[in-house]
């Protein structure tokens, strides 16, 4: 059988620009319907059991398969260049910057705000407001950026010590820039060899950390992912050196979606049988199988989607992706602030979602955009 191999294409980082937009707006989709599904768990929820009400949760379980674990390959891509252009040192302070301050700021000043309903009771208890506004809650969706913050310094660490390892021995370490990459091809045994990884350290790891795990140690709610997060980084990483994302081919893309699409509800029924009580160590192991089969195959599928039909960046693209980080910041703030007001609507779940949705999304950009105006914020955001 004939591959069709991709065809070369200039604009790489465009693709991946336009798909860290789609993840934002699903991040902003997940957290709507963790307003109105039943499996309620955001700051503002009116939580339903009704059809759309599950059907809301199901979206939020198929988000959670694969959508973090793709920012965090997206956010690998990017790594290696920055530090090959600054050095391990000024990328670290960069990353402690760019990536801190936020997360800071939303400790301080967003996540009491989105807590503010718990004061009422903590006020009743005898708690002052000042202890109120430094002890309740946690980072909420900033977690993603305390984990890639992780992650990120723990590479510029490795490249530092790296580069005084080959200092020392006289070896000048010649490391090539992306545009500098040739595509490598990527072999369906390859990607069968990281379902197979990804199965085998999620089995493991969930075995101390199963599914709906909470940390309240850095806010972590999504612990038993962590192996994909890690991993889809480190893929990240090596993809940026070797050409992986240009490699893929359109074929492979292809049946990445035909797979997607089947094992979409494999993966729904391996969860719900491995978090059955009872559930024993082939249940779990089979829900760790099906679960990856599908985040791979929708990883793939959408990047070889984006990279050949989806690439280009008119002017409202290219506003999007320059805001979608901010977006991902103070989302929660308009999509709380959205759910309050139309909290006196009543109507169906999933009618209060798109409602919600569909005034959401363009209000966090606008935000976002004024937001970055004021000086020195886009230097962080």
């Amino acid at each position: 059988m004939t591959t069709i191999a991709a065809r070369p294409t200039t604009t790489r980082l465009g693709y991946v620009d336009n798909l860290r937009v789609l993840l934002t707006v699903l991040v902003l989709a997940h957290h709507a319907a963790a307003t109105y599904g039943a499996l309620p768990f955001w700051y503002w929820t009116e939580p339903s059991d009704s059809p759309s009400g599950i059907a809301l949760m199901l979206l939020m379980l198929v988000n959670q398969f694969y959508f973090m674990g793709f920012f965090f390959l997206l956010s690998g891509l990017f790594v290696p260049g920055s530090v090959d252009r600054k050095g391990p040192g000024a990328f670290a302070r960069d990353r402690l910057v760019r990536l801190g301050v936020p997360l800071a700021a939303f400790w301080l000043v967003a996540r009491p705000i989105l807590s503010l309903r718990e004061w009422p009771a903590r006020s009743a208890q005898g708690d002052s407001f000042l202890h109120f506004w430094f002890t309740v809650g946690d980072v909420g969706p900033l977690w993603f950026v305390e984990v890639l913050l992780v992650m990120s310094l723990a590479y510029a660490a490795l490249r530092a010590l790296r580069a005084r390892s080959a200092a020392g021995s006289g070896v000048v370490a010649g490391l090539r820039t992306a545009a500098e990459v040739q595509p490598r091809p990527v072999s369906f045994r390859a990607i069968a060899g990281l379902v197979a990884l990804l199965t085998v350290v999620t089995f493991l790891w969930r075995l101390a950390v199963p599914t709906g795990t909470y940390w309240e140690l850095g806010g972590l709610p999504s612990p038993a992912y962590l192996p994909q997060y890690a991993i889809l980084f480190v893929v990240g990483l090596l993809a940026a050196r070797r050409g992986w994302l240009s490699g893929l081919t359109v074929r492979q893309g292809r049946v990445a979606l035909v797979v997607a699409l089947v094992s979409v509800g494999l993966a729904l029924g391996g969860l719900a049988l491995a978090t059955a009580p009872g559930a024993g160590v082939l249940a779990q192991l089979g829900a760790a199988l099906a679960e990856n089969i599908f985040a791979m195959s929708a990883v793939i599928a959408l990047l070889v989607l984006f990279r050949e039909r989806l690439a280009g960046q008119p002017t409202w693209a290219r506003f999007a992706a320059q805001n979608s980080f901010a977006v991902y910041v103070i989302h929660p703030l308009v999509l709380v602030g959205v759910a309050v007001l139309q909290a006196p609507l009543v109507a169906p779940a999933g009618v209060k979602f798109l409602i919600l949705l569909a005034l959401s999304v363009p209000l966090c950009w606008l935000f976002a955009y004024l937001l970055r105006r004021i000086p020195g914020v886009s230097r962080v955001l």
